[in-house]
């Protein structure tokens, strides 16, 4: 359990996704920051570090330099991943040159810009042998994966149909207040071919994946702009499982009120499982001929039930585990798999238990089939 050595690619002052990443790869003390390139500004990468408490020679003006410097240190100096936090159009070039020159990446999503670029890295990554993570935060929570298990042990019999939905409202306020001000989610040439699906959206299609076990096979999406002339901020998408199931998956980023309320439903032949990202401790069973149950995260049934539920659960029931802890439990799958690797032994299941270059590929194959769709007259699109 050597403390692992990160650096980070983005995630300067004001940057709210970079501290995240930081506060949750350290939640276990197992991993420090060490070095960065955290903003465009080589001032402003500086005075990050500064605040970070990391030496200035290891503030870097750019990613490349990073790399460049990095790799010509010792091996228990350098560091042993780098996490990239910038805006989309990046993080494809950034992964490549990380990968290319040796270290482990741990990167956001959505993965890259296109399909074509996604699956550029997925044989990047096989050649490499390194370890790709992808933060896809919600698959982290242990409630989530208690659904899983339910789901892949037939408790609530074949799946039949999903609903997932990811309401937000912040678009629409910053819409009203300042409908002029330029927002890289909103700007294609920095976000890709979507805001709404690529950003969310992406996130719920991956959640439904990761409970049912099933892929989304085809798509039927009508997007909406409502902020002119930029990306999608609304989107609805009818979904078709292999395996016959199917599902609705809405989003959207202009709703009055809404804060991050993603929440899904998972419909099987015998018995529905709830779970609600705002109140993420607590998974509900319905049933025709029971009453309805409620596990509650953090007690023993939970762990026995699930070993990854209980991997990834750090208090005693009653104390609260949300957001921050889920980056952590991959952060934690994901450094577990590097020191695995790192001294000779397979990585276990549960340690791989994060989502890596595959789910990467999924996400992209969903944007661009939903864009397409929506683009095409609202046609079915397969994956």
């Amino acid at each position: 359990m050597r403390i692992l050595k990160m650096g980070q690619v983005g995630g300067g002052i004001g940057a709210f996704i970079g501290e995240v990443h930081r506060k949750a790869a350290r939640m276990d003390g197992y991993v420090q920051v060490v070095a960065g390139a955290f903003d465009i500004n080589p001032e402003r990468s500086l005075e990050q570090g500064k605040i970070l408490g990391i030496a200035p020679e290891r503030c870097y003006g750019t990613y490349q330099e990073m790399i460049e410097n990095e790799s010509k240190l010792p091996p228990g100096e350098r560091v042993d991943f780098i996490s990239i936090c910038t805006p989309n159009s990046t993080h494809f070039p950034i992964a490549k040159a990380c990968l290319e020159a040796g270290f482990n990446v741990m990167c956001e999503k959505p993965m890259t810009m296109t399909v074509e670029q996604a699956n550029e890295l997925e044989k990047l990554v096989k050649k490499s042998g390194k370890t790709f993570g992808l933060l896809h935060t919600y698959t982290g929570y242990p409630m989530v994966k208690l659904a899983k298990k339910m789901v892949a042990d037939g408790d609530i019999g074949k799946v039949r149909k999903v609903v997932v939905r990811y309401p937000q409202g912040w678009l629409g306020e910053v819409a009203r207040s300042n409908p002029s001000l330029g927002l890289w989610r909103t700007d294609p040439k920095q976000s890709g071919a979507s805001c709404c699906m690529g950003d969310i959206g992406v996130h719920a299609a991956n959640l439904a994946e990761y409970i049912t076990g099933l892929k989304i096979s085809q798509v039927l999406a009508d997007l909406t702009s409502y902020l002119k002339g930029k990306l999608d901020d609304d989107g609805n998408v009818l979904l078709h499982f292999n395996g016959g199931a199917k599902g609705v998956l809405t989003a959207t980023q202009i709703g009055p009120g809404e804060e991050n309320n993603l929440h899904i439903f998972v419909y099987g032949e015998k018995k529905t499982i709830v779970w609600y990202q705002e109140n993420p401790n607590y998974l509900r069973v319905l049933s025709d001929s029971e009453p309805e149950q409620v596990w509650k995260r953090g007690n023993p049934y939970v762990a026995a039930k699930s070993p990854a539920a209980g991997r990834c659960t750090r208090t005693p029931c009653g104390h609260p585990e949300a957001f921050l802890e889920a980056f952590a439990n991959h952060y934690k799958n994901f450094t577990d798999t590097i020191r695995a690797k790192e001294i000779g032994e397979k990585p276990t299941d549960l340690e791989l238990d994060f989502p890596g270059v595959k789910d990467g590929v999924r996400g992209m194959k969903f944007i661009n089939a939903v864009v397409e769709s929506s683009k095409g007259g609202n046609v079915w699109k397969k994956i």
